[in-house]
């Protein structure tokens, strides 16, 4: 399978990266496309195509990802409309807010479309532990979905999904690791406050964060059932939970969720 990502920005180098680290797809099958010189030197260096032309990188691959800003979806692909093959190709956009309806309008020939899908992981799939969420669109066959699937469960956790909860999905993991960093930040300056130095709190904190992610995947526990196991009667735990339930943490959290999914 060739693939191309029109977009090597922060979203669309993280598949590229992800995609180099993986053994999914060839170095040599891979192709991105950037107008900064920067991007694609870099790119070039890790071993895969790299070019300012996003006609060239569209042209000869199987699947071709257009990771831009929303407000630039339209132009790139009426861009690489003329070059798309309708027969051969599967069509990624990764945009957060751009509807199939829009894409449709934009690239349908003589009534036809290429197999379309919306997908949006997170900036994790650098590190091959994307929470990735998939959208059968327009034109999909069977086949495509699980070509698709395969590629983006090569490069973490994927769900199949409808549009309508793509927002909601985008807001709890793609907008939610950078939620997810900022516990990790509070956590660490209050380590600094109870005397650790500030590069050990971070470790200190992750590290944390990480067992509890392996333990629940390992056990299936329900949280609060995990909370259980170490909130002894009168301890420090469930005077710390109460603390910040007290300041609004479990409120707070899903206030953030729901205004990320207007």
């Amino acid at each position: 399978m060739k693939i191309s990502i029109i977009g090597a920005g922060a979203m669309g180098g993280a598949i590229a990266e992800g995609l180099i680290k993986g053994d999914y797809i060839q170095n040599e099958d891979i192709c991105v496309s950037d107008p900064v010189r920067q991007t694609r030197d870099k790119f070039a260096d890790m071993g895969i195509t790299a070019t300012p032309s996003n006609q060239l990188a569209a042209q000869g691959a199987d699947v071709v990802c257009v990771v831009v800003k929303p407000w630039l979806v339209e132009q790139v692909l009426k861009s690489i409309k003329d070059v798309l093959d309708y027969e051969k190709q599967i069509l990624v956009v990764v945009a957060a807010g751009v509807k199939s309806e829009s894409i449709k309008e934009w690239l349908s020939k003589d009534s036809k479309m290429i197999p379309l899908f919306l997908v949006i992981p997170n900036i994790a799939i650098a590190q091959l532990q994307s929470m990735t969420f998939i959208v059968p669109s327009v034109a999909v066959t069977q086949q495509h979905t699980e070509q698709v699937q395969a590629l983006f469960d090569s490069m973490g956790k994927t769900i199949i999904t409808d549009e309508q909860h793509l927002a909601a999905g985008t807001t709890l993991a793609s907008c939610g690791i950078a939620y997810a960093m900022r516990y990790v930040r509070a956590a660490a300056e209050g380590g600094v406050e109870l005397g650790f130095k500030a590069d050990d709190a971070k470790q200190i904190v992750m590290q944390t964060m990480k067992g509890a992610v392996e333990l629940l995947q390992a056990t299936g526990l329900h949280p609060e059932a995990a909370i259980d196991l170490v909130t002894t009667p009168g301890g420090v735990t469930i005077k710390g939970l109460n603390e910040m339930e007290h300041a609004g943490f479990t409120s707070s959290v899903i206030r953030g969720l729901k205004a990320g999914a207007k």
